[in-house]
């Protein structure tokens, strides 16, 4: 399995916030979301390719009692299976973080589910076949219906302008079953400015449709630096 990093750093985003977290990053992705704040996992991968073995013994290492496997895209990789098996059975609190376009049958505490919405797709002329490619995959319904019915979940969807969320609740609307205080909406960004100029705005918003503004903590509390 490649991964990018493996780092002991502090939940920033959503329902566990404030939580010290282990961080196992993998390197690759399915889509190429333009905003991405991970390159080094998705447009431009790097890393090493580490067995199950190898990423347990430095979960073990760092010795904190939440871990979570994010990307780039972690549910592109089968290892994903054992290392969650793995990671239970040491007795350690699992949060998957997804697109939502692929399954995987395994074991984990907290499915956080980031469905790309139309903004998120890259320039059509710079990056032709990675736009196609994109929009064909980035909405898998009965995927993320399947998330939902097995797994504990939050959804967090990234907010770049005022239009994306009338998106928002036309996609909400497909999915009745979700309970609203799980739905987080981010601002887009990883400046501090342009997350509160949104923020401004996309709170009141929010808390109107019974929805959570997810502040980007980790952005505040050490910038947009890798490792945190």
């Amino acid at each position: 399995m490649r991964i990018a990093e493996i780092y002991p750093s502090i939940q920033g985003e959503g329902l566990l916030t404030g939580e010290p977290s282990t961080f196992v990053r993998a390197s690759g992705c399915n889509l190429r979301c333009w905003f991405c704040d991970t390159p080094h996992a998705s447009w431009n991968p790097e890393g090493e390719d580490l067995s199950v073995a190898e990423i347990l013994g430095r979960i073990e290492l760092l010795d904190v009692p939440k871990v979570v496997l994010t990307g780039g895209e972690p549910m592109l990789f089968a290892e994903l299976i054992p290392l969650c098996a793995g990671i239970r059975k040491s007795g350690r609190h699992i949060t998957v973080e997804t697109a939502g376009t692929l399954y995987l049958p395994l074991g984990c505490d907290l499915m956080s589910i980031s469905p790309k919405l139309s903004n998120s797709a890259p320039d059509a002329d710079a990056y032709p076949r990675w736009h196609r490619r994109h929009e064909q995959t980035r909405q898998q319904m009965d995927v993320v219906r399947r998330l939902l019915d097995e797994f504990p979940y939050q959804l967090k969807f990234v907010i770049d302008r005022q239009t994306d969320c009338e998106e928002v609740l036309d996609y909400l609307a497909l999915l009745p079953q979700v309970e609203r205080e799980r739905v987080f909406v981010m601002p887009q960004g990883i400046e501090l400015a342009q997350l509160e100029a949104i923020g401004t705005w996309l709170e009141p918003w929010a808390r109107e449709h019974g929805l959570t503004l997810c502040h980007r903590r980790q952005i505040e509390w050490f910038g947009n630096v890798r490792g945190t």
